[in-house]
């Protein structure tokens, strides 16, 4: 029964990806607000249909910690329920990403065109940093989040790699704070296999940190640090040496 209600949530995601980045297609000419309407619908139905079939109850600790204004997320990346978590919980944003997942039909095509991500060639080093902070600044600047996974990829629980400093930058240079968000959902959704297990996924965003007087190692270091001991304290999976 728990593999049929995990085929059948898995299957859920990709359709409704797919039909919601038809939507957006279809919407290319809306305002962002409208566009961003249609993300927060599919959001909302992911973190609900996880709920229903798979019974994954997702809680968001520490919204109080949400700053007024612009700022970019650092969001630890284990699952691809942190994706679509952070349409559903976190003000609107555009997310910092790899230029490949751009390419993917219907869904790349609406993250790409509709959406306006920073898509980022990895491999790219002091340039895609630029990137981030070029195109970054502009987004902030209207109001919107940047949201980055700062490991650049999904990193099975328990484990950690060095942070990229694209975020940190961006912000010290706009002048806005970073939000750290950890979180357990690798407890109860593995990077592999189709089982999703019953389980309570917690959130937690952490408080903003203000770049003012610091670098970017130190922003950074500050944020790896409050998420790294965050996932400590709520994840099972990560052991005390760790």
């Amino acid at each position: 029964m728990l593999l049929l209600r995990s085929v059948l949530f898995t299957s859920y995601l990709f359709v409704s990806a797919f039909v919601g980045a038809t939507l957006e297609l279809l919407c290319f000419w809306a305002p962002f607000r409208v566009r961003w309407g249609i993300a927060y619908g599919w959001a909302a139905g992911c973190i609900h249909a996880g709920r229903i079939l798979c019974c994954m109850r997702v809680v968001t600790e520490g919204a109080e910690n949400l700053p007024s204004g612009p700022a970019v997320a650092l969001i630890k990346h284990t699952t691809a329920l942190e994706t679509y978590w952070q349409i559903w919980a976190l003000p609107p944003q555009v997310w910092v990403l790899k230029r490949e997942l751009t390419w993917i039909p219907l869904f790349g095509w609406g993250l790409g065109l509709v959406m306006k991500p920073i898509a980022i060639d990895r491999g790219g080093g002091g340039r895609a940093v630029r990137q981030v902070i070029e195109q970054g600044r502009a987004r902030l600047a209207k109001g919107l989040w940047v949201s980055i996974f700062p490991e650049g990829t999904r990193v099975p629980p328990g484990e950690t790699r060095r942070y990229g400093v694209s975020g940190a930058a961006l912000a010290l240079d706009f002048g806005c704070p970073v939000v750290p968000v950890a979180h357990n959902a690798g407890d109860v959704w593995p990077k592999r296999g189709w089982i999703k297990r019953p389980g309570t996924v917690r959130f937690v965003i952490g408080p903003p940190i203000d770049p003012a007087g610091k670098d970017v190692r130190q922003v950074n270091d500050e944020a790896q640090a409050w998420i790294e001991a965050k996932m400590r304290e709520i994840s099972t999976l990560y052991g005390p040496g760790q």
